[in-house]
């Protein structure tokens, strides 16, 4: 079993989300394969913690909405960049339209060096 530093991890994490172009969307299960650690729930983690300052409304669930709590700005975010969204049949937006905004997935060769599903993280 490898150690990685934690925060290599998290700085993987936050780089990836930067590189979601304008209009587009992944989901935290994909950057969570990217990085080769941890899941979608850790995804969000980083993302609630450290991701203020990178585009967080571009990774979304895998059935393409956010949280409640978000979803407000989220869709605003949205609508300016152009991303695909999904309306019910109320008129009110879902969430993004993954088939449409291709989900965006990070390359599998970007995980830092030795983190593997068998990572300890230190720190």
């Amino acid at each position: 079993m490898r150690t990685v530093d934690r925060e290599v991890l998290i700085e993987h994490v936050l780089d990836l989300v930067e590189a979601v172009p304008p209009g587009r969307a992944t989901t935290y299960g994909l950057l969570a394969h990217a990085v080769g650690f941890g899941g979608p729930r850790w995804v969000g983690m980083v993302l609630a913690r450290h991701g203020a300052a990178v585009p967080w409304w571009r990774v979304v669930r895998a059935d393409g909405s956010l949280p409640p709590a978000l979803r407000r700005e989220a869709i605003a975010r949205y609508r300016t960049e152009g991303t695909p969204l999904r309306v019910g049949t109320d008129g009110r937006v879902v969430g993004v339209d993954l088939t449409a905004a291709a989900p965006w997935r990070a390359p599998c060769a970007a995980r830092p060096e030795s983190a593997d599903r068998t990572t300890r993280i230190r720190g």
